[in-house]
């Protein structure tokens, strides 16, 4: 039996591959960035073909970091940005637009025009999720109302769908010379198209949609040999074995496998999954309901789930567009330089407010200005921002399900950042906790292809793997929590109905 795996991490910003030890731990990596492509206020696109080149490139690194081959390899795990749509011609592989990535708020006409009469839970009860830009439905619908020929194209039966996870498979697996069409039911959950219940696609709302069921890919298990890796690749013949959207494969990796068992992933976005088992639950609190996980044969597992958009791409931001840090880590550094933020809240509702709020007329706005405050000031609210929104999310949970929150495992690039995970966990009033390995997305997908190849025999193997590194408790007065609470609340209250009929 070959002695590691490799994981396929397709993210936001950038495309990774990890390899993994029978311990769960890294032995090597390979990462590069792809351009983010903003061609209209609220646009945000990827090129599908740099994010296919960039994956082999990664791969390559990885191996040759590690000094390994294929026939080291055991599997081969995908995880990827969930909602993000790809649409491609099946003879060529060409896409026939940029991917549009699931920040991207250009599609709110088609959900108004599918909510009128209905209302944004038009198909809730059937799929777990509001009408909302944020999911990959509107996005397939939006290119072939507007690429050139794309719908004539689609309607013959030419052009195929796939979020950036079917998008590598079929590429890894032959592309136009046999691909396979798959994608695994977590990231099926985040089209608006699959029934939560039988884990197929609905007719019925493809039609609404105006999206043909030929474009559609197969929906399978998340730990499964779906296809082998074509003969002309540097993995070639390796089985891909599992497949998870990046959060499911965080918690997958976080070993939070069990109803009320939980993680938060601080990215791009920050994204909390709760799980609720065999047990699907219908939030009322503002949550999304979608699938867990599914492992082969076994029952399908379902979760709750909070998404927050803009988290660490606020970081970005500050150093892309505001210019006031050089790197990402400078903002803990600028942050931790004033004793608190000056009165100054930052609500980054650039595309909108995910969960809880949903409110997609939203808008980012910098509030409690006075000549005192000062770049670090705008720095420390944007951290504390993240731990907020979390706290919102975190407050919705509690309306949907009686189990109390007693420590939150986190993960992601973000909790590097000290001064942020100590805010955390004041804010929130219990100890925050990260693992060892905080890789935790790659891990999960390793761990699903692992289990399909007989690599790793169990969940309690996988238990076994996960240890503790850091533990911040918290230490804020409950006064002091309430009144930045209240100050949070009145800021997001600034942020709503900027857009409108006559604002844009």
């Amino acid at each position: 039996m070959p002695d590691y795996i490799l994981a396929i991490d397709q993210g936001t910003t950038s495309s990774r591959a990890i390899i993994f030890n029978r311990a769960g731990t890294i032995v090597a990596t390979g990462q590069k960035e792809h351009e983010q492509i903003l061609p209209a206020p609220g646009w945000v696109e990827h090129d599908p073909a740099e994010i296919w080149g960039n994956v082999q490139e990664v791969v390559a690194l990885a191996l040759s970091r590690a000094g390994l081959t294929r026939h080291h390899l055991a599997g081969i795990g995908i995880t990827n940005q969930r909602e993000t749509a790809v649409v491609w011609d099946r003879m060529t592989g060409e896409p026939v637009y940029n991917a549009i990535v699931w920040q991207d708020t250009r599609t709110q006409h088609i959900v108004d025009r599918l909510a009128e009469g209905h209302g944004t839970d038009r198909y809730k009860d059937i799929i777990g999720l509001p009408l909302a830009t944020y999911f990959a439905g509107t996005k397939i619908a939006w290119i072939l109302e507007n690429v050139d020929g794309a719908r004539a194209r689609a309607e013959r039966g030419d052009l195929l769908f796939g979020t950036t996870d079917t998008w590598v498979l079929w590429n890894l697996t032959g592309g136009p010379d046999g691909g396979v069409h798959v994608t695994d039911v977590t990231n099926a959950s985040r089209t608006m198209f699959m029934d939560l219940e039988t884990l197929t696609w609905r007719d019925d709302i493809l039609a609404d949609f105006g999206v043909p069921r030929s474009m559609m890919p197969e929906i399978r298990s998340s730990s499964e040999v779906y296809g082998h890796a074509m003969d002309s690749s540097l993995l070639r013949e390796t089985p891909i074995a599992g497949i998870l959207g990046d959060q499911q494969a965080a918690t997958f990796g976080q070993a939070a496998f069990e109803a009320g068992e939980s993680k938060n992933t601080y990215g791009t976005g920050n994204f909390l999954i709760f799980q609720t088992g065999e047990e699907k639950i219908l939030s009322s609190g503002g949550l999304l309901t979608t699938v867990g996980y599914k492992l082969g044969e076994q029952p399908v597992r379902y979760a709750l789930e909070g998404s927050i958009a803009v988290t660490g791409s606020l970081i970005q931001w500050l150093r892309d567009q505001l210019g006031i840090i050089r790197s990402a880590p400078d903002v803990e550094r600028l942050a931790a330089s004033v004793d608190d933020n000056g009165g100054v809240y930052l609500v980054p509702a650039f595309s909108g407010l995910f969960a809880p709020y949903w409110r997609p007329d939203a808008r980012g706005v910098i509030v409690g200005l006075t000549r005192f405050a000062n770049k670090a000031h705008i720095a420390r609210a944007a951290l504390e921002a993240v731990a907020y929104q979390t706290r919102d999310v975190l407050d919705a949970v509690g309306t949907d399900s009686p189990m109390d929150l007693t420590e939150l495992r986190v993960d992601g690039g973000m909790v590097a950042n000290d001064t942020l995970m100590q805010f955390q966990a004041d804010i929130l009033g219990v100890p925050v906790v990260h693992p060892v390995i905080t890789e935790t997305t790659a891990l999960g997908a390793a761990y699903a292809a692992g289990l399909a190849t007989g690599f790793w025999t169990s969940l309690d193997e996988l238990r076994a793997n996960w240890r503790e590194d850091k533990r911040w408790e918290p230490q804020m007065d409950a006064g002091e929590v309430n009144h930045l609470m209240r100050g949070w609340r009145k800021a997001i209250s600034k942020s709503l109905d900027w857009v409108d009929d006559g604002v844009l």
